[in-house]
């Protein structure tokens, strides 16, 4: 005790330091008090019907993590000229119907929206798909740093595996190398990014086809058979054949190849059934590696 304390004991005070360490010892039993008559209660929900984060609450998609939900899919599409007897928006529509059966299959698995805004080309001088009115492109460096942003967030809500699952070409070399990068990022931690290469790769597809007896040029490549029959399947209404027969006899480029006027929504099933085994088999992989691995 110093002399100032000292006197301001003889003149019957308490000392300064002593007033102030009972206050906040005072302070802390009340806030104690207070925190046990009103405790914090975490928010909990039941687990939607939904898989679709999106239709989702924040506290629905914890609740969803803490039952084993750990798996996230991020489907990505694009906005693009797909012939004059195509919507735009074919690619959401497939890889949509497609994200959210996979996600079914693989269980506790969640799907965010699809990324609309894809690489379809150079713009000066346009290539591509850019060259067509209607078609919305974004650089490669661009849609990757919005799948980085994206599996970044997911990481930080709890998913341990992220899959990137495109539907549109243009896309699966900016997928890969982002999860290839935040791979080696995060190499020894809890979640791991995929690139689901096998739903793109078309070779059963196209000897689907080939065994109905159709042929390389009848099949063609974009807006051909493939896509035509997938959205007939996926999203009917978006196809109009008939427009294909009114084409004038020499027409402009028309964007699309093959002859879909040979598409069937029965192609279009089996097709989309074969995008959807092969994405199941690639994630399920992962998941039992992973799981040997623990």
């Amino acid at each position: 005790m110093n002399n100032n304390e000292a006197a301001e004991v003889i003149r019957g005070k308490t000392p300064r330091r002593q007033v102030s360490w009972r206050t906040v010892a005072l302070g802390a039993l009340v806030v104690a008090g207070l925190a046990m008559v009103f405790p914090q209660n975490t928010l909990t929900a039941p687990i939607p019907d939904t898989i679709e984060m999106a239709d989702m609450t924040w506290v629905e998609v914890r609740s969803a993590i803490d039952h084993g939900y750990t798996v996230a899919i991020v489907p990505t599409g694009g906005i693009e000229q797909n012939g004059p007897h195509m919507v735009l928006g074919k690619h959401d529509y497939i890889v949509r119907k497609a994200a959210n059966r996979i996600a079914r299959e693989v269980g506790r698995t969640l799907v965010t929206p699809v990324v609309s805004f894809v690489p379809e080309g150079d713009y000066d001088p346009p290539s591509g798909n850019m060259l067509y009115p209607g078609t919305l492109g974004i650089p490669a460096p661009v849609f990757a740093q919005v799948l980085e942003g994206i599996a970044r967030s997911l990481k930080l809500a709890g998913f341990k595996t992220i899959c990137f699952i495109g539907d549109h070409g243009l896309n699966q070399a900016p997928q890969a190398e982002v999860a290839a990068k935040l791979n080696r990022e995060w190499a020894g931690q809890a979640t791991t990014v995929l690139h689901v290469a096998d739903y793109y790769e078309g070779k059963a597809q196209i000897a689907y086809l080939r065994d109905k007896g159709e042929t390389l040029a009848t099949i063609g490549d974009h807006a051909g058979m493939i896509d035509t029959s997938e959205l007939l399947d996926a999203h009917p209404q978006g196809v109009d054949l008939a427009r294909l027969t009114a084409l004038p006899i020499r027409p402009e480029p028309t964007g699309h190849s093959g002859n879909p006027m040979r598409s069937l929504a029965e192609y279009g099933t089996a097709l989309i059934d074969i995008r959807i085994k092969a994405a199941v088999r690639q994630i399920r992989a992962v998941l039992s590696a992973r799981s040997v691995s623990n």
